[in-house]
């Protein structure tokens, strides 16, 4: 049977991959380099924390907003206040006024004790109200190093990190955070089925170290994994969530970004109905 790149999954920039650079460049690099949207990393920059901002780079820049990744990060912990459950409010809030479909939102940290106490059913009641997918995604133990192959690390996330062992309608796979975890992603993928619903593409080397290298420069085998999601109907959105910080200058960033795009097109292919 031959195979055919799909045209129905945008494949989309995550504003986070052009860090240092802002979220406006974000837009502009991904128009550029013809992404067929953005998600928005609501962040420390300032401008990816304002919805009229990002609506109006959107429509400056002809992308869709196809999610809105909720500020649940360490380095985000103050941004929207420090309430959980307002932040999540306000993520919802952004998806809603610029279009988007889903929020991205990582488990609780283990010291976020009354919020994990009610994070499934939490979860689930805003999806109820407000219609948007809060797409959970896979985190992994904290390890302090990768050269002794039986650190388990620490389990930092409850009630955990993997959340294909949870009941979420929605879930994210990011190939990054299960190098670290040392997750066969095809595997996580067929415990999630239908409820996969999102894809932070990405890769890494099993390191202690959340790596976000540019896919297929990793050993999370990225091409098979888009190639089972793909054979398994998803319909989803994948995001490309690269870390180019070390890049030289925009030159090198630039061709990063137009690897990982081009990755995606080349691997993400379903079954053709002829051949």
């Amino acid at each position: 049977m031959s195979l055919v790149t799909s045209t129905s999954v945008s494949i989309a920039l995550s504003t986070a991959s052009v860090y240092p650079e802002s979220t406006a460049h974000a837009f502009a690099y991904g128009s550029k380099l013809g992404y067929d949207g953005i998600e928005v990393m609501v962040g420390i920059d300032a401008l990816s924390q304002q919805v009229s901002a990002v609506k109006q780079l959107s429509n400056h820049h002809e992308l869709p907003i196809v999610a809105v990744h909720s500020p649940c990060l360490l380095f985000t912990q103050r941004v929207w206040g420090t309430e959980p459950w307002g932040k999540l409010q306000r993520s919802a809030d952004m998806a809603l006024e610029v279009g988007a479909e889903v929020v991205v939102v990582h488990p609780p940290f283990r010291w976020q004790r009354e919020y994990a106490a009610t994070f499934v059913e939490g979860i689930a009641s805003l999806e109820q109200e407000t219609g948007i997918a809060f797409a959970v995604e896979n985190m992994y133990p904290w390890r302090a190093s990768s050269r002794r192959r039986a650190d388990r690390g620490v389990e930092m996330y409850v009630p955990g990190w993997d959340p294909s062992e949870e009941s979420y309608a929605n879930q994210t796979i990011d190939l990054s955070h299960a190098a670290i975890a040392r997750s066969d992603v095809v595997e996580m993928a067929q415990r999630m089925g239908s409820r996969l619903r999102h894809v932070h593409l990405t890769d890494g080397s099993g390191s202690a170290k959340d790596e976000h290298l540019v896919p297929g420069r990793g050993a999370m085998d990225a091409a098979g994994f888009l190639h089972h999601v793909a054979a398994a109907g998803f319909g989803g959105h994948i995001v490309l969530e690269i870390n180019t910080r070390k890049s030289a200058n925009r030159e090198e960033r630039e061709r990063d970004l137009v690897e990982s795009l081009e990755f995606a097109r080349e691997h993400f292919v379903v079954p053709s109905a002829h051949g």
